[in-house]
């Protein structure tokens, strides 16, 4: 199975930035790609959506969201919401391992295949191997920092890619 990576979101104020390392890993102990893509622009660019977890699996995931997203007119929650009752009942959807992390200048949400639709609380947001890392290195530089939310992910994915050995240091990020 392809996994491995680290995502991370920080929302402040109307901005909003997606950051994501390039790693793919096949197993425990074979880094296969060094510079994936594992972010998106959807529903007119309005959107940022990224992945942690199995590749294709992930694929099929932002499909799905972005046809949910064009059905409810671009309302992120009620797209959020209805592609997790898909994932979470539908009996081809409901094995695949991933997790998303999507989010527009309003909110910011991680959807997982059991069913889950989570809001953070403050505005930061991390998910995959190295997602622990991201996530406290980035509430410490939103608390403690004046950095845009751009530079607050970019900085805490270097953080994290010091740490966890899924996670590497060829970022790319997108904001609104």
């Amino acid at each position: 199975m392809l996994h491995g990576t680290t995502i991370v979101a920080v929302k402040k104020g109307d901005k909003v930035a997606l950051a994501g390392d390039g790693q793919v890993t096949l197993g425990q102990n074979t880094i296969l790609k060094h510079r994936a893509n594992k972010l998106r622009l959807l529903y007119n660019q309005q959107v940022l959506a990224g992945f942690a977890g199995a590749v294709a699996d992930a694929f099929t995931l932002f499909e799905k969201f972005e046809g949910k997203l064009e059905s409810y007119r671009g309302n992120l929650q009620r797209a959020a919401v209805e592609l997790a009752k898909d994932w979470r009942t539908d009996r081809i959807l409901r094995r695949l391992e991933a997790l998303l992390v999507v989010a527009n200048r309003q909110h910011m949400l991680v959807i997982s295949g059991s069913g889950e639709v989570i809001e953070p609380d403050d505005g930061v947001v991390a998910v995959g191997s190295g997602g622990p890392y991201a996530l406290a290195a980035a509430r410490a530089l939103v608390r403690h920092t004046g950095m845009t939310p751009a530079e607050v992910a970019r900085a805490a994915l270097l953080l994290a890619a010091e740490i966890c050995v899924y996670t590497n240091e060829h970022i790319t990020v997108l904001e609104l």
